[in-house]
């Protein structure tokens, strides 16, 4: 029996395309990995391609390293010289190689976000940029789409003509590059832009890869930005035996730059391709499915597609509502708890997921009252632990001399009493040497404005000098223990009165043991090798399995994972939705929701819960919103509950709470506000307390939604400032039975129409 036999008819045609451009849209659960490796397979041992040839490229480490584990599996002796990596991987490896050639060392360093947000602070305070205006995530996001769509600083400062705003941040973006320049550092979107900028300046080096990979494969293509595209486009120039696999209807990355067009689009820039489609799913129940098509269905920019299972129909979709969102918790807490009891389930078959990162605090507190074990995916990431980042820092100015940040994130820990004064003398006189911080350090007697602290600079000095001298006959493992020993790192924190050190003496073992296992899984292994391993971890690489316990993450962090039990916590317009998606009118906006509705459906294997609040507290106020659409647009029959109608008197409006299976109700409590049904144009949250907007006493009584207020202090031509779209001008402002409908046409995002009581327009 042929090892190609076990798969369905459209994945055998994914496997045997391999010539020319193929599009393969894979369903959510369609076996897509099964079909790249297989295809691998198929090309070696069928076709007689060398391995070397051939490059298969996703998006995570955990999704390459188990690619890679199945392609050896299958394919064996050979397997060893497949590039089956990640992106930012596959260039750092090229630029690893070429950097020089762009006027880099090539041991360069990699920032992560919290080096940029350090050097951007620097950059602010030396252009005098008011951060309170402009915030330096806010200059650092927009020079992150600029790489994304590969737009140099030159070419950024060209198109910013006009606009005050955008000028600050050119000047911004072209200190920013100076500097990481200089530190000999690039950031993660520097690794994708640097390659390009090389394949496009050296053709000796694009056509020296070009000639070596005949067949390319790209998993997740949905995901894939501007930049990576053309990344990808230049590699396949040659050939075009370009594979790319994905699906559209979970493209939920927008905002970290994925372009949907460029999987919308892949015909057109490849008029010959082969499109295949993967609609059988091995994850889910159709139930499940059904549901994730009839939601999905509504989005118009999409390739149709319709998942089926032979697993048979399954459970029905639970619908459970709660009078507030610590019912929610309760519900889904005592709900985990009673599927461990009853045999149903074990704590690692379950996850809850929501829209956003502030949902996970009540479901915490309550897991914790049920003594459930859990994970909240997406918390402080290890290596972003100051401990880890101190010692990293060690490791990196060990490695690099030239990465500034890391030497003065170190020069005075633990303590050695280097002043601020001192070390800024150092900086200039770096800056007028043009040299880096750590060679001004090794001429301190030189630099007389510093006087006796020079002394205090040497030990520092002499110490990471032979720290390099022992990396020669060192192991990394040895490297770490003789830093930690020589500094006393851990001896400081023994002494110390934080209530923390224990579990941050237990973080800086664990960093010894992460070493240690880098060094046993790689025979010849460098320290600019596990420098660059960490710096390329990413979240979802770090989720445990077999660990039991329950995962909390935002819906975009579970993608790519599957769980028996899904709780969607939070399903109301105004959360899933967002509020600010609601009033955007665009239908963009509200398609990348729905997709994210989607990949939060499709998670779950046998069992789906989806949990509606009818108030919920955000940022301090209390809100009633109506049920997600996303929920109103699974078919009735697929529910085990009906989704409540709106009501319009108090006593139709009388307490909602759920039937479980025997027909009894779940702590049903009084609803403390109640609304009445909203048209479309009034479809935002409700507020209970005063002020404008919100439900006043009397209407409440009345179950009503009255609602009182006053008229903004701007009008049309005004110009108003917001939070998230910055300065624009107001062009409509329209008198509603709840509230003031203002229509501004911002100078970046664009026209919006929103409520004036939630868009809190500063008019300047």
């Amino acid at each position: 029996m042929s090892i190609y036999d076990t798969l369905n008819e459209q994945q055998k045609k994914g496997v045997f395309t391999t010539q020319g451009p193929v599009l393969i849209l894979a369903g959510a659960g369609s076996g897509k990995t099964r079909v790249l490796t297989h295809r691998i397979a198929y090309l070696i041992d069928e076709l007689g391609v060398n391995g070397w040839n051939i490059m298969a490229i996703t998006f995570t480490n955990k999704a390459a390293g188990e690619m890679k584990e199945r392609v050896e599996d299958i394919v064996g002796m050979g397997s060893e010289s497949i590039w089956v990596t990640t992106f930012h991987s596959t260039c750092v490896r090229i630029l690893r190689r070429y950097g020089d050639r762009l006027g880099y060392d090539n041991n360069f360093t990699i920032y992560d976000s919290d080096d940029q947000k350090t050097v951007m602070k620097d950059i602010c305070k030396r252009l005098q940029i008011d951060t309170k205006t402009l915030k330096e995530r806010s200059i650092l996001s927009a020079i992150s789409s600029a790489k994304d769509e590969l737009v140099s600083p030159q070419e950024f400062e060209l198109n910013a003509v006009g606009d005050f705003r955008k000028q600050r941040i050119a000047q911004a973006y072209k200190e920013y590059q100076a500097a990481l320049k200089k530190s000999n550092a690039m950031d993660f979107d520097d690794l994708i832009m640097n390659t390009v900028e090389l394949f496009k300046a050296d053709k000796e080096v694009l056509g020296g890869y070009q000639k070596r990979f005949k067949y390319i494969m790209v998993d997740e293509y949905q995901d894939t930005n501007t930049a990576q595209f053309e990344l990808i486009r230049l590699l396949a120039d040659a050939h075009h035996n370009l594979c790319v696999v994905g699906d559209d209807d979970q493209s939920i990355y927008k905002f970290r730059g994925a372009n949907i067009r460029n999987i919308l689009d892949f015909e057109k820039v490849y008029p010959e391709a082969e499109v295949i489609r993967l609609e059988q799913n091995y994850r889910s129940t159709q139930n499940v499915l059904d549901a994730a098509n009839a939601v999905i269905r509504n989005n118009k920019g999409r390739k149709s597609k319709t998942l089926w299972t032979d697993k048979g129909e399954g459970n029905l979709i639970h619908f459970r509502q709660f009078d507030n969102a610590y019912e929610e918790a309760e519900f889904i807490a005592g709900d985990v708890a009673k599927k461990k009891r009853k045999g149903q389930a074990d704590y690692g078959d379950c996850a809850v997921l929501f829209r956003t990162n502030a949902q996970a605090r009540l479901l915490e507190e309550r897991f914790v009252v049920e003594g459930i074990p859990y994970n909240v995916v997406g918390g402080t990431n290890f290596y972003a632990r100051k401990e880890i980042k101190d010692l990293l820092a060690y490791l990196k100015t060990i490695d690099n001399g030239r990465d500034d940040l890391a030497v003065k994130r170190i020069i005075n820990i633990p303590k050695r009493g280097i002043g601020a004064a001192t070390i800024g003398k150092v900086q200039d006189y770096a800056d007028m040497h043009e040299i880096s911080f750590y060679d001004a350090l090794r001429q301190a007697d030189d630099i007389a404005s510093i006087g006796k602290s020079g002394a205090k600079l040497k030990p520092f000095v002499n110490m990471i000098q032979a720290f390099r001298s022992k990396l020669e006959f060192y192991g990394l493992e040895d490297l770490i223990k003789d830093i930690i020993e020589t500094t006393g790192y851990v001896e400081d924190l023994e002494a110390s009165d934080d209530e923390d050190a224990g579990n941050r003496i237990e973080n800086i073992d664990e960093l010894i043991s992460k070493i240690v296992a880098f060094e046993e899984i790689h025979d010849r292994p460098t320290l600019g090798e596990f420098l660059e391993e960490v710096a390329l971890v990413a979240d979802i690489d770090n989720v445990e399995n077999g660990n039991n316990k329950v995962l909390l993450m935002t819906l975009h962090s579970a993608k790519g994972l599957e769980f028996p039990h899904v709780y969607l916590a939070g399903m109301e317009d105004g959360i899933f939705p967002s509020y600010m998606t609601i009033v955007s009118d665009d239908p963009d906006e509200i398609e990348e929701e729905r997709r994210l509705a989607y990949v939060g459906i499709t998670r779950a294997r046998e069992d789906l819960t989806l949990c509606y609040a009818k108030m919920r507290m955000i940022r301090g106020e209390t809100q009633m919103n109506a049920v997600s659409r996303f929920v109103k647009e699974v078919p009735v029959e697929l529910m085990d509950n009906r989704v409540p109608a709106p009501r319009h008197t108090s006593a139709d409006m009388a307490p909602l709470s759920f039937n479980e299976p025997s027909g009894q109700p779940y702590k049903s409590r009084p609803v403390a506000v109640l609304a009445p049904k909203r048209t479309a144009a009034e479809n935002r949250p409700f507020i209970a307390g005063g002020g404008i907007g919100s439900l006043s006493a009397a209407g409440i009584s009345k179950g009503v939604g009255a609602v009182t207020g006053g008229k903004p202090d701007y009008d049309i031509g005004d110009r108003v400032k917001h939070v998230k779209y910055g300065e624009g001008t107001v062009t409509d402002l329209e008198p509603g039975p709840r509230d003031y409908k203002v229509t501004v046409d911002f100078d970046e995002a664009g026209q919006k129409i929103m409520y004036a009581a939630f868009a809190k327009l500063v008019k300047f």
